[in-house]
């Protein structure tokens, strides 16, 4: 087979079922994320890319990580857990309502000392980051016009390397065709990241594309 196999219903629970199934804890806070947030539940990620997620963190040995975008904080859960004890993510969000379930379960999986959550506008207090290169991981997952922004300061802070991940890059296939704002401005970052000389980059058909890029 040359291409990525269509995953139905079915195939993707086994995928699910053969990897690193959610916990108790990740199970839980999926439940609470669709019983108090029907209309926005769609923004987590899906349970085999958090599974990723910790895996890839626990892979780079991860030490120092950033995520943008946290929403009720299932993805902010799986990085943590790959992260060693003493390993550090910040977490940029604007929402009090959606990351104040995320701090709920950070405590209850014992990893809220790992995580420190800045609330306002990302393009903003990301820039309040030292200017090292430092950060061993980063993963974009918020409001897509912002991505360039998010880009722009995370990836000179990144060290030789280092990882920076980004969700929503398929746009459910609507960047051979974008529809609406979101999807034009991910079809131009998608070549905006294909242009830069500073990294090295794959997308991958995980849940809605996810671009993993490679500092140099």
């Amino acid at each position: 087979m040359s291409k990525s196999l269509p995953l139905t219903p079915d195939l993707h629970a086994y995928v699910v079922a053969h990897g690193s199934a959610p916990d108790e804890v990740m199970a839980d806070l999926v439940e609470e994320t669709l019983a108090a947030l029907p209309a926005q539940a769609g923004m987590r990620v899906a349970p085999e890319q958090a599974a990723f997620l910790t895996f890839l963190t626990r892979l780079l040995g991860a030490r120092q990580a950033v995520e943008v975008g946290t929403f009720t904080g299932l993805s902010s859960l799986a990085i943590a857990r790959g992260l060693p004890e003493d390993g550090r993510l910040t977490c940029f969000d604007i929402s009090e309502e959606y990351t104040g379930i995320a701090r709920r379960y950070w405590a209850r999986a014992g990893v809220a000392d790992r995580i420190e959550l800045r609330i306002g506008p990302a393009g903003e207090t990301l820039r309040e980051l030292p200017h090292d290169r430092y950060l061993d991981f980063a993963f974009i997952d918020a409001d897509k016009t912002g991505y360039p922004v998010y880009w722009a300061e995370l990836v000179p802070r990144m060290r030789p390397g280092g990882i920076v991940a980004v969700d929503n890059t398929l746009r459910g296939g609507r960047v051979l065709a974008p529809q609406n704002a979101d999807d034009r401005a991910i079809a131009a970052f998608n070549d905006e990241v294909m242009a830069d000389v500073r990294v090295e980059t794959v997308l991958l058909p995980i849940a809605d594309g996810l671009t993993l890029a490679r500092v140099r």
